[in-house]
């Protein structure tokens, strides 16, 4: 295995992972406040909305191949 692929491989692995760290910590911040219901959805829609903006912007820059 290459090195190339070797970074590929382990971007892909480590970035959803802290993605997924990402929205525990949400989760979580939500809950310690005791947001509520609507409270939650905001944090999850306003603190989610740079990771939905990274993975369009990946998506796009493939597409366009830049």
């Amino acid at each position: 295995m290459s090195e190339a692929v070797f970074s590929q491989i382990a971007m892909a692995v480590l970035l959803t992972v802290l993605i997924g760290f990402m929205g525990f910590i949400v989760w979580d911040l939500a809950k310690k406040s005791q947001a509520g219901r609507f409270g939650t959805i905001a944090l999850f829609i306003v603190l989610g909305a740079g990771v939905i903006g990274f993975i369009v912007k990946t998506i796009l820059v493939e597409v366009m191949g830049l």
